[in-house]
């Protein structure tokens, strides 16, 4: 980060040099295990995201995607919703089953941390869970407008994509879970005591998603009181 922000720029051959020199090894991402089961035959939103993941202000594009983790009790299913201005984790939910509560919760703690706003654009793939009465259902009655990726298209999701995989490598990646309540509780402490408030986002300038939220808070008081 010190020497990006300072124009020094490092080859690979030296980057090399100097890890087998300080005995470290860079983490890859492990296997794929497809979470997205798009072969049913419930009604489907539009991409209206259409991979602009770019906003101007918080609460207005959401995105939500599921992802796994290996435990020895077995797989824990981990949804999240993440807001695109500040990319904070705003929602998420486990459970041992990825099923249509799973996405349904994470969307409800978003709706509730976030004082339930209308007219966002949520926007996830095209899973049955995503694609569910219950899920439609909560985003109608809330004012909220659904977006889903085009078949098989995982780059129409590329934010979710990126926190996942950022969450493998640095917290889960050869960590061997006992139990679902103990990997239950690192991704708790990652995500809401790190990765939202203290893990700084090349998306966003380097800053955290508190820093965003709070800098847009203080910036609407401002022109409230100006005003």
């Amino acid at each position: 980060m010190a020497l990006l922000q300072a124009g020094i720029r490092c080859s690979k051959k030296r980057v090399a040099s100097r890890m087998k020199i300080m005995d470290i090894r860079a983490k890859a991402k492990g296997k794929f295990r497809a979470t997205t089961d798009s072969g049913h035959q419930h009604p489907v939103f539009s991409n209206i995201l259409n991979r602009d993941f770019n906003a101007t202000t918080m609460d207005q594009k959401w995105v939500s995607d599921i992802t796994y983790v290996h435990t020895k009790q077995g797989w824990l299913y981990l949804a999240v919703v993440i807001d695109l201005y500040s990319r904070s984790i705003i929602g998420w939910s486990m459970s041992k089953r990825i099923d249509k509560d799973l996405v349904c919760n994470a969307l409800l703690m978003a709706l509730f941390r976030r004082k339930f706003p209308k007219g966002v654009v949520v926007h996830s793939d095209r899973g049955s869970q995503y694609c569910s009465k219950k899920y439609r259902k909560i985003l109608s009655l809330n004012g909220l407008i659904g977006s889903m990726s085009r078949k098989g298209n995982c780059w129409d999701n590329a934010p979710c994509e990126s926190f996942f995989h950022t969450l493998k490598v640095e917290l889960i990646q050869n960590r061997g879970y006992e139990t679902r309540a103990e990997a239950k509780q690192e991704i708790f402490s990652y995500i809401e005591s790190y990765y939202n408030k203290k893990r700084m986002h090349s998306a966003i300038d380097y800053r955290t998603p508190y820093e965003m939220e709070c800098e847009q808070k203080t910036r609407i008081q401002l022109s409230m009181k100006s005003g």
